[in-house]
């Protein structure tokens, strides 16, 4: 009797707790941001410099995300070594880069220029790809019928494998991408302020995620990863050869988070053998926000993660007088993720999936 009322009132204890977060949270978001907006410390340019630049960054990390979301959906795991892939290939397309620099090509006028960087995130995913498959061929294929907290090591053993062999190869110096002068200039639009660039990784970021959808949903390759996703004893007795659809997953996920990496290089201007996790950790939060095992969702969830971490510490805030805005992005990025968690914990599109999946 003793032992349920005490469970009773652990369980009220944390519920109520719970809801204090809740309300707390929601009341500063909402008088934070009454509070800054009626200050009109910021004007509407600021405000729309900070929509681009959190949509910019938000595109990469949904990219990365996608890769996240797609080896979760097939293999209930999660590739913690994705985040190194994709700076594996930020070196990968840093190299070509400076190749195509050396020989006068890259800023040689603005076709040359996209035509260059086209090529940067070719060698890029081209590069990651291969190095993802090497990943799934040695550190997880062996222990795929295992439990999951052994595979789970394993990707961590990955991650900081590939993390420590670029560094004992490029060294620890931060790398600086090479210099695309048309990529600085503004966009001519009167009203707003919006560099090449980020006009680049969103309309990039965009059509490789539409493709993604495209392929996962469109063609027969994308039909047998989603039946392997569902059911692997079933793809294969239905014919599908469920080593293909995993490695091609992987395949898929790792050229896109090249191509990011080279993105991710071209808007932050360096990279290094520790570039891979912040981003890496960020998508993965990405991926939970939006719906683990969710295309659409990864895809949302890194959109949504980019304008909280952008827009969030003016807007919610600054109408405090709260001092270093900019160093509390992260927290409040990961403040959105507990929240998401705690109200909707299968994510903003998360499917509901059943015991046995589970």
């Amino acid at each position: 009797m003793q032992v349920r009322l005490a469970d009773r009132l652990t369980d009220l204890a944390i519920s109520t707790f719970l809801w204090a977060f809740r309300i707390s949270v929601v009341l500063i978001v909402v008088v934070g941001t009454y509070l800054t907006l009626s200050s009109g410390k910021y004007s509407l340019d600021t405000w729309s410099g900070l929509v681009i630049t959190g949509l910019a960054t938000g595109s990469v990390y949904a990219l990365v995300a996608l890769g996240y979301t797609m080896v979760y959906g097939i293999l209930r795991m999660i590739n913690f070594a994705h985040g190194e892939i994709f700076m594996v290939g930020g070196f990968a397309g840093y190299f070509a880069g400076v190749a195509l620099n050396g020989l006068g090509f890259l800023n040689a006028g603005p076709i040359a220029s996209v035509i260059s960087i086209i090529l940067m995130m070719i060698v890029a995913g081209a590069f990651s790809t291969l190095v993802a498959l090497l990943v799934e061929r040695v550190a997880y294929r062996p222990l795929r019928n295992a439990p999951r907290l052994i595979p789970l090591i394993s990707a961590i053993g990955a991650s900081f494998f590939l993390q420590y062999s670029v560094k004992g190869w490029a060294g620890p110096g931060v790398y600086a991408y090479p210099d695309v002068a048309v990529l600085d200039q503004l966009v001519p639009i009167g009203f707003i302020r919006i560099q090449w660039i980020q006009v680049l990784v969103v309309v990039a970021a965009l059509v490789m995620m539409a493709g993604l959808y495209l392929f996962v949903m469109r063609t027969k390759v994308g039909t047998a990863i989603r039946a392997v996703s569902e059911d692997k004893a079933t793809a294969a007795l239905m014919g599908i050869d469920v080593n293909r659809a995993i490695v091609t997953t992987f395949a898929v996920g790792a050229a896109m988070a090249g191509a990011a990496g080279v993105l991710f290089g071209l808007m932050f201007r360096q990279i290094n053998f520790f570039s891979g996790f912040e981003p890496g950790l960020k998508a993965f939060t990405a991926a939970v926000l939006g719906g683990i095992g969710n295309v659409p969702g990864a895809m949302l969830g890194g959109l949504f993660l980019g304008q909280v971490e952008a827009v969030g510490p003016q807007l919610f805030l600054d109408g405090f007088g709260v001092p270093g805005l900019s160093g509390l992005a992260k927290a409040i990025g990961f403040t959105m993720l507990v929240l998401i968690l705690v109200f909707r914990p299968s994510g903003l599109l998360g499917e509901r999936i059943s015991g046995q999946r589970a």
